[in-house]
């Protein structure tokens, strides 16, 4: 079949599913009066009612009407959003265990509460998988006055923090989102009917479950059922990535300066190759004679080879890893990764098998030890493991072959509330990225001057930085989001869409 043929095949297939799932929201539009009328008790008892329909031997589906219509009802008493039909679609989608490609704006993490709730109530726990902390956290802040009106808990798990949503807690925080959590265990956060978290946090507590010598110390449930926010970037781009649980090996740190200081006067296309596409770097017969006197070593692959091991991570560390790009120096002298797909610091994670070393030695900082693995587990085989899995982003059609090849999902293209009417222009290219500066600092001084809000996107905390010296120069006030200073994340994000704002960002700041 021809690509053509297969595109009109998939808009087809994918018109007469939004067909079928639109029966199903007549059937939640037809419980819309009688539900508004419950008392906010009446409706807080609803959960109970559905549980014992489904101890009766109904199915979800069977609930799925009464469900959504509560819901909905929730969120329009509790936060003043009322569910769209499209979004009633695109949670019936998710339930049945999709992908919902949803437009931008769209409101996917409200259509998520609908799933989320629906599938919880069979007492096995619902995750969000979102693809930082602070979404995670937002998106959980978010929703909980539904969860909360509806009788359920609902709790959030990030980088060494668990917390439970508990309204009668009032922490001093500008997000309101942030504002009433309480700190509970990752076993009291994992047993909460709904639970969001990072993508990463929950594949590393289920190693350190498996690593546990009793049974009762284990933290998560079954996985009973996920929604993958951003479900192209986790369970495609990242899919392949290693969780790795590691502790100290032995100490080698003057090694590594050792052979810091010889890469270092190593010289690319003389000493060495670097294939960038690849992300790989290859020593020249030159290289190694000049890295053998250096090191006054007759012969580099005779005896102990561990030399090779030492110098191709000092190598890597000179030629591929790159300071502001793929890691930061903390005010600490730190080496922090900062992650490829997010742009966001991932303190606690270190690059293996002495690579990370390797980089300290090049900056020359504290070099911590090496370490040894003891558990791993990749993104996809983590995800496979869950019982009933969905997911949500903006752009999935283009990746439709291999999310159903590999985790069985199906593509459904939610149609939009209103037409589009957002302009997508042409992307431009420049010969140097100076002309690339010159040309963003021309549109943003036209856009600033009329107060129009401007967010620039940049690949790296170097580019950010970069891009932020530029603005300066042109006299243009705007404020920064990168891993540098994600602290102010929160007063950075809340003033963004501001009249005559300029927001700079790297991709931690998400799509939305």
């Amino acid at each position: 079949m021809s690509a053509l043929a297969k595109l009109f095949s998939l808009v087809d297939s994918n018109e007469a599913e939004v067909r079928r799932l639109r029966k199903v929201v007549e059937a939640v539009n037809a419980l819309k009066a009688d539900t508004a009328k419950l008392s906010g008790e009446e409706l807080r008892g609803q959960t109970a009612l559905l549980r014992e329909r489904l101890a009766a031997g109904e199915t979800l589906e069977d609930i799925l009407p009464g469900a959504f219509a509560v819901v909905r009802e929730a969120g329009t008493r509790t936060l003043q959003q009322t569910h769209f039909d499209v979004q009633l679609l695109g949670g019936i989608g998710l339930h049945r265990g999709h992908i919902a490609e949803m437009k931008t704006g769209e409101g996917k993490t409200l259509v998520a509460s609908l799933a989320l709730y629906l599938n919880a109530l069979e007492g096995k726990g619902a995750h969000l998988v979102t693809t930082n902390d602070y979404l995670a956290k937002t998106g959980a802040g978010w929703m909980a006055p539904i969860y909360h009106a509806l009788g359920m808990t609902v709790s959030f798990i990030a980088h060494e923090k668990s917390a439970l949503y508990d309204p009668s807690i009032t922490l001093e925080e500008v997000d309101w989102r942030h504002q009433h959590w309480r700190d509970v265990s990752r076993r009291d956060a994992y047993l909460a009917d709904v639970t969001y978290g990072q993508n990463s946090e929950f594949g590393f507590d289920y190693l350190r479950d498996n690593m546990v010598m009793d049974l009762a110390d284990t933290v998560q449930r079954e996985l009973h059922y996920g929604i993958v926010d951003e479900a192209d970037s986790i369970l495609i781009d990242e899919a392949r990535t290693p969780l790795i649980i590691s502790s100290q090996a032995e100490d080698a740190s003057q090694l590594y300066y050792s052979y810091a200081r010889v890469a270092a006067r190593l010289v690319e296309g003389q000493d060495y190759v670097l294939e960038e596409k690849h992300h790989a770097v290859t020593l020249t017969e030159s290289g190694i004679e000049k890295a053998e006197q250096l090191l006054n070593r007759p012969n580099l692959y005779e005896g102990d080879v561990s030399a090779v091991h030492y110098l191709d991570n000092a190598l890597k560390a000179k030629a591929l890893y790159r300071k502001d790009k793929e890691y930061i120096i903390t005010p600490a002298n730190e080496v922090v990764i900062i992650d490829e797909f997010t742009g966001r610091q991932m303190p606690g994670r270190r690059w293996s098998d002495g690579l990370h070393q390797a980089v300290e030695a090049k900056e020359g900082v504290k070099i911590q030890q090496e370490t040894r693995t003891h558990a791993t587990i990749t993104i996809q085989n983590y995800f496979r493991m869950y019982k009933k899995l969905a997911g949500m982003t903006g752009t999935a059609a283009t990746e439709a072959e291999e999310l159903f090849k590999v985790y069985k999902l199906e593509v459904t293209q939610i149609p939009t509330n209103r037409p589009m009417v957002r302009l997508d222009l042409k992307d431009l290219v420049y010969r140097t990225e100076q002309g690339k500066w010159d040309a963003v600092i021309a549109e943003v001084g036209e856009r600033n001057v009329k107060g129009q809000p401007v967010l620039i996107g940049t690949t790296s905390v170097e580019k950010s930085q970069t891009l932020s010296e530029e603005l300066e120069r042109h006299g243009i006030k705007h404020d920064v989001l990168n891993a540098k200073n994600h602290e102010r994340e929160a007063r950075i994000i809340a003033g963004a869409g501001q009249q005559g704002a300029v927001t700079l960002s790297t991709n931690m700041a998400g799509r939305g």
